[in-house]
């Protein structure tokens, strides 16, 4: 499993202080990454999680997928206005994460990670 499950705790540490009010948005990692808003009961969730464990595979020396339990993660959730699920940031090295709502597809993730993620970087995965 390449996919990394969040606590609130490791939510501040590797990506970003979501407790600062008002704060700027501040990346916090060392490579990109994908952050999965999800729920165990939800279905369209169930059904992207196993495209993530593949991006994730694939794309593991290049980026991050980070998986934040909605249920377990309330505040965050709040903080970054997560009214549906799921819900997947895509957080290049410097810059302002693009949000997506749904169930998107493996080809809409790939575009998301060569033209948000990893745009001007050669990668090497094979997904």
């Amino acid at each position: 499993m390449n996919t990394i499950h969040l606590s609130e705790e490791d939510f501040v540490r590797r990506v970003a202080n979501y407790r600062k009010p008002r704060a700027e948005w501040h990346y916090l990692g060392d490579r990109p990454a994908i952050v999965d808003f999800y729920a165990g009961w939800c279905g369209p969730c169930r059904m992207l999680a196993p495209v993530l464990e593949e991006i994730a595979t694939a794309y593991k020396d290049e980026i991050y997928v980070y998986k934040v339990d909605v249920d377990q993660c309330e505040a965050i959730a709040d903080a970054y206005d997560i009214r549906s699920i799921p819900t997947t940031f895509f957080i290049p090295s410097a810059g302002q994460p693009v949000k997506m709502v749904g169930a998107i597809s493996k080809r809409e993730i790939e575009r998301q990670i060569s033209e948000v993620l990893l745009k001007n970087q050669p990668h090497h995965a094979e997904v």
